[in-house]
């Protein structure tokens, strides 16, 4: 089931990467209940803020070491 939910999951982020809204159906999911959900770019964009804050940082730390700005 975990699996089959990561699959879907992935397959709704690269969907969001050119829409702006992607849905996720699995059907039986979990004890024969199915799952379906829809979810915009702007939520997705909102539930990794935090992961996509922290995965800047090392960057612009290096760029910083390297005397490089984001422009170059």
């Amino acid at each position: 089931a975990l699996r089959r939910l990561r699959t879907a999951c992935e397959r709704a982020k690269r969907t969001l990467s050119s829409s702006a809204e992607a849905s996720v159906e699995i059907d039986s999911l979990y004890e024969g209940v199915d799952f379906h959900t829809r979810i915009t770019r702007a939520r997705f964009e909102e539930l990794c803020a935090d992961l996509f804050r922290h995965t800047l940082e090392p960057v612009e730390q290096a760029l910083r070491d390297a005397k490089m700005d984001k422009r170059q």
